[in-house]
Order: C-alpha cells, then sequence, then structure tokens
C-alpha cells in the first residue's frame, strides 16, 4: 500500500494536488475534516466523543483522530494506498500515525510538501478571495494563516526528513508542472 502526506501552505495548491495525486495514483482520500464531519453525522461512538469536545470549542484528542483514521484505513483496505490530506499537523500526530500504520505492517512511503513563497501565497489566496467569496480570504486572515501554519508544521517538516521519507516540491508553475515533481517524487519512494 502507498501512503502519502501532503503538506504545504494555505494557498499552496494541496487540495488541486490532492486530487491530481487520486486520480493517477489510484489512491483514496483521508481528510480529517471529512471524516470527523462523517464520524459526527452518522453518530459512531467515536464521532459522539469528537462532537463532545468540537460542542465544548475545544480540539478533538489525537487518540480520536487516530481511531477514525484507523477506521478509514479499513475502510479504504481494497485501494492502492491513500493520500493523508491536513493529518498530521503535529509531531504528536505524527509519531501516533506512524505507531497505527506500524501495526498493520505499513508505514508513510513518502511526505510531499508544496513549497510557495509567502508573497506568491498571499496573492494566490488574496485572487481566490475576490472569486470564491470566501471569507477567511483577505490579507489579515491569511498572514494569521500562513504564520500559524509555519509555527506549527515546521516540526513536523523536520520529523518527516528525519524518517528519510521528506520530499519538498517547488510548488510554483502550472499544475501539470508542479504534478510532473510529485509523479517523479512518488514514483521514486514506489520503486
Amino acid at each position: 500500500m502507498l501512503n502519502v502526506v501532503i503538506f504545504g501552505p494555505p494557498g499552496s495548491g494541496k487540495g488541486t494536488q490532492s486530487e491530481q495525486i487520486i486520480d493517477y495514483f489510484g489512491l483514496g482520500h483521508i481528510s480529517t475534516g471529512d471524516i470527523l464531519r462523517a464520524e459526527i453525522k452518522e453518530g459512531t461512538e467515536l464521532g459522539k466523543i469528537a462532537a463532545s469536545f468540537i460542542d465544548r470549542g475545544e480540539l478533538v484528542p489525537d487518540a480520536t483522530i487516530i481511531g477514525m483514521l484507523e477506521n478509514k484505513l479499513n475502510a479504504l483496505k481494497s485501494s492502492k494506498g491513500v493520500i493523508f490530506d491536513g493529518f498530521p499537523r503535529t509531531v504528536a500526530q505524527a509519531e501516533a500515525l506512524k505507531e497505527m500504520l506500524a501495526k498493520r505492517g505499513e508505514s508513510i512511503d513518502v511526505m510531499l510538501n508544496l513549497e510557495v513563497e509567502r508573497q506568491e501565497l498571499i496573492a494566490r489566496l488574496l485572487k481566490r478571495g475576490e472569486t470564491s467569496g470566501r471569507s477567511d480570504d483577505n490579507l489579515e486572515t491569511i498572514e494569521k494563516r500562513i504564520g500559524v501554519y509555519e509555527a506549527q508544521t515546521a516540526p513536523v517538516i523536520d520529523f518527516y526528513k528525519s524518517e528519510g521519507s521528506y520530499h519538498g516540491i517547488r510548488g510554483v508553475g502550472s499544475v501539470s508542472e508542479i504534478f510532473e515533481r510529485i509523479k517523479e517524487a512518488i514514483s521514486a519512494c514506489a520503486a
């Protein structure tokens, strides 16, 4: 099974590139936000636990998220692999994911980090805000989101570098140019 983690700051093109990776490599998509919403909607035990934290305005504990991920992986066991989108966000989550996959005899094959300069990210997000009407695509919020991303994810990037699965991907150019770089990185790891 091919396990891919995709990283990148807001505006780096993660969503666009995730779709390309899923289509080209035939991977299942694991988005923690989607999983949380589905578990809560279905009223599962884990969904009820998560809802209780969300209702109090608290973060859902890593153990609960990992349990949901495990359920999703079991549901996707017939796929060629999965792409983790939006997870892990902390070193503790990366370690928990590593442990959970190890129990399955699996690991993260490649961690892709879409690298885009701050000014380019801001320009992209402001442009998206003009066309999408997203209220969080304004300069103040964009700067804050990028800052939070940089502060929280730098340690996770270091974790995957130490694991030997990190691949920085230049996230500038056309969608197809960026995807070619991603294909090369994944193919090199999957070989």
